[in-house]
């Protein structure tokens, strides 16, 4: 179906386009939403406002990708992540995690905009794009440091609870491993 775009719809086209659509989709979402109409004569001179506005949201979030940008260049950014002796993380970092570290330094980022081949796996350090649009990138250097603390994973003490599962198992006392049912219940059988 061929529809009039009357706003910028991503991957589909921009306002004052005529597009071809599926029929459902312009029937359920672009027609109701009025973001298409027919290509008739008349609403062809009459998208002519909404193309001008189109054109300066346009300019408007460009102008606010490239400040948001400038912002972001040279910037490092340090994520803690638990890590074993020789280096190796415990999970990953990833596009997300870098993404959350930038929106914590003030930068308003989207995991989508983190270009990551794979997801980090050791401590290092790595020059990350960060992609604001198709012509504009701005390169962020990440630093993989390992947690604060002694890194060590501590061994729990034994407790009584564990005590009580060990003898169990040797067919030692019987009952549970909070100390119900040590005691021997007596039942009369000769009533």
């Amino acid at each position: 179906m061929k529809l009039l775009l009357r706003r910028d719809i991503p991957n589909v086209g921009l306002a004052g386009d005529v597009v071809e659509v599926k029929e459902g989709y312009a029937r359920n979402y672009l027609i109701p939403y009025h973001l298409g109409v027919l290509p008739t004569t008349a609403n062809m001179k009459a998208i002519e406002e909404d193309k001008k506005r189109a054109e300066e949201e346009r300019r408007l979030r460009r102008s606010a990708l490239e400040k948001q940008a400038e912002r972001m260049r040279d910037i490092e950014v340090t994520i803690a992540s638990a890590c074993n002796p020789e280096g190796r993380l415990y999970g990953s970092v990833g596009p997300r995690e870098i993404a959350a570290a930038l929106r914590d330094e003030g930068h308003d980022v989207e995991a989508k905009q983190v270009q990551l081949r794979e997801p980090l796996r050791q401590i290092d350090n790595i020059t990350v794009p960060v992609m604001f649009a198709e012509d504009l990138v701005v390169e962020v250097k990440v630093w993989i440091v390992r947690e604060s603390g002694s890194g060590e994973i501590e061994e729990e003490e034994p407790t009584a609870h564990h005590d009580f599962d060990a003898q169990d198992r040797r067919g030692g006392r019987e009952g549970d491993r909070y100390g119900r049912g040590n005691e021997v219940d007596a039942i009369e059988t000769d009533l």
